[in-house]
């Protein structure tokens, strides 16, 4: 009997082609409809691997169900998806997917960036409608984004890679993190802030911030009324990071100028959700790390680490540092 995978959303066969000589494969077959809990769960009970997207929640439910399973690799970054106090405990092997989708998800938060603050959607819409009927001096004018300045919260790759991409506007750059980064400081010119200081001073905030229990609802009415009116909030790392009623107040009241939303505190967001119903919001369904090069390498990553966690080998890219590979074969 070959190891058996399962994979909760349908991937590419010349992805899975790759392993199906050593492993037999199953594959929820909708691209757009996650895997019911039911299928997940009696899936999960066969399994040796699981190969798992964000919106999955993996619960100890999930992981207790998987009574053969050594490996979950999850397609993103993030992983606050996954109970992994209850897969260590069980020596499942946790993995994630960085690195290979930093310049991508850096691409998109600054276009982004961009789009929310020059009124592009907007724009693009007014075209399309038929509206555009003459020239006029401030027809859907925005905001510079050139020598402004960006406040990043949340330094790791991805910021720094956003911070990169500001150099290029010569904008002034501010960083709140939870520990200083003298290299990027020095590389890039970036000032680092508390996070006081970066909310006040900052004409764009650009949230990157993974999803913790220090960082969740971090973004609240006081932090919004403190923000530039000018100021344009940028949000691509979690939805929960922001308590999003503040956020619907403080744009609706004219606290602060606009926001760009590539995540939602429930995805997928609700076509009747206030947010949607603002002219000043760009809202994008959590594509950040979307484009296909990028989406078949992390892929290809999560395979790697199964295959590597299957043939008693570590994996790649190991979230559970305490795993322990002995232990758990």
């Amino acid at each position: 009997m070959k190891p058996y995978i399962f994979i909760t959303r349908k991937l590419p066969e010349h992805i899975i082609s790759k392993l199906q000589d050593h492993y037999t494969i199953g594959m929820w077959d909708k691209e757009d409809i996650p895997v019911p809990r039911t299928v997940l769960l009696e899936e999960a009970k066969k399994a040796e691997a699981l190969l798992t997207m964000l919106s999955d929640p993996i619960d100890q439910e999930v992981i207790d169900a998987g009574e053969n399973l050594k490996v979950i690799a999850n397609l993103a970054v993030g992983f606050d998806n996954i109970d992994l106090a209850s897969a260590t405990a069980r020596g499942i092997a946790v993995c994630n997917t960085p690195e290979v989708l930093t310049d991508t998800t850096a691409d998109l938060t600054f276009g982004l960036l961009m789009a929310t603050a020059r009124r592009l959607i907007e724009a693009a819409e007014y075209v399309k409608e038929g509206k555009w009927q003459s020239w006029s001096p401030l027809l859907l004018a925005g905001h510079d984004i050139h020598h402004k300045t960006i406040g990043i919260v949340g330094m790791g790759k991805i910021g720094e890679t956003v911070a990169k991409r500001a150099t290029g506007f010569d904008m002034e750059i501010l960083y709140h993190n939870r520990s200083r980064k003298p290299e990027v400081e020095q590389a890039l010119g970036a000032k680092y802030a508390s996070f006081d200081e970066l909310v006040k001073r900052s004409d764009f905030i650009v949230c990157l911030t993974p999803l913790t229990n220090e960082t969740r609802n971090l973004f609240t009415a006081d932090v919004f009324a403190s923000m530039k009116r000018s100021a344009i909030f940028i949000n691509a790392s979690r939805g929960p990071v922001v308590d999003e009623e503040a956020l619907i107040a403080a744009l609706e009241n004219g606290i602060i100028a606009g926001a760009g939303l590539d995540v939602f505190t429930v995805e997928p967001i609700s076509a009747d959700h206030p947010l949607l119903t603002l002219p000043n919001v760009v809202a994008l369904p959590h594509i950040g790390s979307s484009s296909v090069e990028t989406r078949e390498t992390m892929m290809e990553l999560c395979l790697e680490n199964i295959h590597a966690v299957l043939t008693g080998h570590t994996p790649k890219t190991l979230v559970n540092k305490d795993w322990n590979l002995q232990l758990a074969h």
